[in-house]
Parts: C-alpha cells; sequence; structure tokens
C-alpha cells in the first residue's frame, strides 16, 4: 500500500487517460458510466490523500524515471494545488453519476458513450494542468481540457452546440497561444521548464524587457480560459448550449483550474514584487473585476433561459475571484480561493438543477418553469438553497467568500470595494427571485403531475446543494486550507522546501 501510495500523483492523471480509451471501446453506456465514475471516485480519493500529506507540512514531489529537476519532469503537490484537486475531482465524482438517464434527453442517442471518454480526457487535463511542476505540461494539459471540452459542448443536441463549440475552440485557441508565447520567452531567459527552477532563475532577469512582455502574454492568456470580462464571450454560449451535465462540470472545474493557474505563474513563478509593485497588474485586474461583477449580473437579470441565466453568473462570480486577487493582499487571495471552493458546489448544483428541468420539460426556458414547484418540488428545494447560496446569504458557502472578500478589502481600507461586492449580491437577489417567481408564484401551463427527476440525477443534485450548507456552518475548512494556501504562495511562491 506504501509502494501505491508512492505513485498516487501519476495515479492522479494516468487513471482517467486511461480510463477515456476504455470507455471508447466499452461502447455501452451504462458500462461506460459505471467505469467513469469508478475512476472519478477513485481520483477524489487520491486527491483527498494528497491534501491530507500536504496539510501536514510536507510537500509531494514525484519524479518521473528518478530523473531529479530541473532534468526530469517531476509532479509536486502544495497546499494550493492540493485543493484544487479536491475540488476537480469532487465535483467529477459528483456530477458523473447523474449521467444515466439525463444523458440519453441531452445527448444524441448512440453517443453516450463519446462523452464519457471526452468527460474522462477533459478530468485528465484538468488535473494533470493542476498537479504539474512543468510550465510546458501545463500546455500541453490546458489543450488536452480544451480539446475535450469543445467535444463535450458540440455534443449537445441543438445545432447551437456546435457554433458554441468553434466559438470557444477560436478564444481558446488565442488564449493558448499566448500563453505558449508567454512560456517560450519565459525558457529564453531562464533555460528551464521546471516551476521551481524557473521561480529562481527568474529573480535575476524578472525587471527585464523579456520577462515583461512574457507576464502580458501570460496573463492575457490564461484570462482567455478564465473568461475575464472581457475576455469572456465564449463563456454565455459555451455553457448554455452544452448539454447540462457538461455545463454542471465545465463551469465548477475549468475557470477554477484556470484561476488556479493565474495565481501560479503571477505569485508563484513571477512574484508578488514584479506583478503588483514593478507592473501594478492589480491597477488593471481591480475594475475589470468590479465591472464584471456588475455587468455579469445584470446580464443575468434579462435571460429567458435558465443555463444562459447561469453562465452570465459565472462571468460575475469570476469577478469575485479576479477581485480578490487585485487587493494584492493573502486575505484578498485567500478569500479568491475560499470563492473558488464555495462556487465549484453551487454552479454544479444549479447546473444540475438545469439537467432536471431538461429532463422533466425537454427545455431550460424560464417560461417553461411555470409551477414547478408543485411538479419537482425536491429539486426545486435545491434550486432555492443553491440560489441562497449564490447570493451569499449567511448560512450559505456563498456567505463566507463574500464575508472573506469584504473583510479583505475593509484591510485596506476599501469601503467602495466592500460596498461593491454587496451591491452586486443584491443584483443576484433579482436574477435568482426571476427563478424563484416562476416556480413557485406562476400558474403552471396544463394539469399539474407530480413527477420528479430520478434519483441517480437528483442524489447528486442534493449532495452539492446540502454541502453549501453544510461549509456555511461548518466552514473552517474551507477557510484555513484557503489562508495556508495564500501565505504559501505570497511566502515562498511553490512552498518550502523550493
Amino acid at each position: 500500500m506504501n509502494d501505491l501510495a508512492f505513485h498516487f500523483p501519476a495515479l492522479q492523471v494516468l487513471l482517467p487517460l486511461i480510463g477515456a480509451p476504455v470507455c471508447f471501446l466499452l461502447r455501452r453506456e451504462a458500462l461506460a458510466s459505471a467505469f467513469t465514475v469508478a475512476i472519478s471516485f477513485a481520483c477524489f480519493a487520491i486527491s483527498t490523500v494528497l491534501l491530507c500529506q500536504v496539510l501536514g507540512g510536507e510537500i509531494v514531489v514525484y519524479e518521473f524515471g528518478g530523473w531529479s529537476r530541473p532534468f526530469g519532469i517531476e509532479y509536486r503537490v502544495d497546499i494550493t494545488n492540493a485543493l484544487v484537486l479536491v475540488v476537480i475531482s469532487f465535483v467529477a465524482a459528483v456530477v458523473f453519476s447523474a449521467g444515466p438517464g439525463q444523458a440519453r434527453r441531452a445527448i444524441p442517442e448512440g453517443r453516450e458513450y463519446l462523452f464519457y471518454s471526452a468527460a474522462l480526457l477533459c478530468l485528465t487535463g484538468l488535473l494533470g494542468v493542476t498537479i504539474t511542476g512543468d510550465v510546458f505540461n501545463v500546455f500541453v494539459f490546458l489543450e488536452i481540457s480544451s480539446l475535450s471540452s469543445y467535444i463535450l459542448i458540440a455534443l449537445g443536441r441543438e445545432r447551437r452546440a456546435i457554433m458554441a463549440a468553434f466559438s470557444y475552440l477560436i478564444m481558446g485557441t488565442i488564449g493558448a497561444t499566448f500563453l505558449l508565447i508567454g512560456i517560450g520567452l519565459m525558457y529564453q531567459m531562464t533555460g528551464t521548464l521546471n516551476m521551481v527552477d524557473m521561480a529562481h532563475r527568474l529573480q535575476a532577469v524578472n525587471e527585464t524587457r523579456t520577462i515583461l512582455v512574457a507576464v502580458a502574454f501570460v496573463v492575457v492568456g490564461i484570462s482567455t480560459k478564465l473568461a475575464v470580462f472581457p475576455l469572456h464571450q465564449w463563456l454565455p454560449n459555451a455553457y448554455s448550449e452544452a448539454p447540462p451535465i457538461v455545463s454542471a462540470f465545465l463551469a465548477s472545474t475549468a475557470t477554477k483550474v484556470a484561476y488556479y493557474l493565474l495565481l501560479r505563474f503571477c505569485l508563484g513563478l513571477f512574484g508578488a514584487k514584479l506583478i503588483f509593485e514593478t507592473i501594478g497588474i492589480d491597477t488593471l485586474l481591480l475594475p475589470l473585476s468590479a465591472l464584471a461583477m456588475f455587468v455579469g449580473s445584470i446580464a443575468a437579470i434579462y435571460q429567458t433561459d435558465f443555463k444562459r441565466l447561469l453562465a452570465y453568473s459565472s462571468i460575475a462570480q469570476i469577478g469575485y475571484m479576479t477581485l480578490g486577487l487585485s487587493l494584492a493582499t493573502e486575505a484578498g487571495v485567500a478569500a479568491g480561493l475560499i470563492h473558488v471552493f464555495n462556487h465549484a458546489l453551487m454552479k454544479g448544483a444549479l447546473f444540475l438543477v438545469a439537467a432536471c428541468v431538461t429532463w422533466r420539460m425537454g427545455s431550460t426556458k424560464i417560461a417553461s418553469m411555470r409551477g414547478l414547484g408543485q411538479r419537482m418540488p425536491l429539486a426545486m428545494a435545491a434550486l432555492v438553497t443553491a440560489g441562497l447560496a449564490l447570493i451569499g446569504v449567511p448560512g450559505t458557502a456563498g456567505f463566507v467568500s463574500k464575508w472573506a472578500l469584504v473583510r479583505a478589502a475593509l484591510d485596506q481600507d476599501a469601503l467602495f470595494l466592500a460596498f461593491l461586492v454587496m451591491a452586486s449580491s443584491v443584483l443576484a437577489v433579482v436574477y435568482i427571485w426571476r427563478l424563484v417567481e416562476a416556480v413557485y408564484f406562476a400558474e403552471p401551463d396544463g394539469e399539474v403531475e407530480k413527477k420528479e427527476a430520478p434519483l441517480r440525477l437528483l442524489i447528486p443534485t442534493w449532495i452539492l446543494a446540502g454541502a453549501t450548507i453544510y461549509f456555511g456552518f461548518f466552514s473552517s475548512f474551507a477557510v484555513e486550507v484557503a489562508n495556508l494556501a495564500a501565505a504559501q504562495l505570497f511566502a515562498t511562491g511553490l512552498g518550502a522546501g523550493m
């Protein structure tokens, strides 16, 4: 068992990578589904073990082939990426469990095995981006996750899904190109691709013109993947046209990994001094984050489709994360990481509710949801629960991260920023109320027939919705881990022993 545990970092990526072609060969949906769920739960178990190890003060380093840095490839796990690994694998395990039944209604018949194969490939890329200690492997894994994401989005039944995937492909390719150019410039100045080695060598050249240009390319490239305002154009169509289960997975994981990358490059490689004092990236990021919070929320208010409403809401929530980074403090970065954890739960639950609505009504138009509170009381109760968390009502996970962000702003005497966070939350009340009004206060069309979604879909929905309440009352885990991660990023970039 100890020998097996030693290889956990490699198995974290290897299991879904091997599982993807196996699902393709299995063909039968039931077998592919069971295999995918088993793989995702195994990844969650591994990531939990890794998180426990690093919380004990250990930095987990796995050297492939026994080659030490900078000559070999290594996986490196510290508190920051261990937290993100847990988020990704947990959401994957829960969301993929909802596949059977729902997939047949949202994905063209006969293509379900393609969904599971692409889903595991996407999981491989996201986990690989998070765990690798090599900057070029970051690019490789990011493209694996992106290419499989395009396939997952294009599996939607409507032809609009193809155009949404194509739009995402164009923007994703531009972002990846910017990132690759930035990595190339960093390699030119340091002669290494290992993150730890590169972080050391950058200290001697981090104010040269080449590195300043590299910062610009890297930040723009990652921001495109993260959908930072105004580079968010791909996100609303991608999330709204994809099958609901795909939207639930991508909304809860893909942008969270991109935010992790932004932190890793800005603080772990370039360093806080270069990013905040020399370049002053916070001067640019802060107003863009504030605009995202309001533009995303206002756009969500006017949507007529449930999934599209949630997509624009995600733009606003990304604004909260980047606002934490733009505060240029440990408290701000910790608040952003807390919101990464909490938003994954909230948005995953809401998109799974959208999957329940699709199963029941065949559409996610808000007009078609009239009276669903009587028809699907359990699913709609999950909608209200996760909606309250998205608003930031006390007693929910959303309140914990927004309160942490407000406190971080007040620590900097930024009263106006604290006010903006609370004001944007009021806008969230408006668009969540539109859903509640349609579900509970509008008269249903036709005869009321109480018919819930299948338990295989309803249980994962309530696992995530219930988690938003649990971590609202028992928030110490997320808060403590995020605080430790932020302190580690600011102190040594990549952790002790670097």
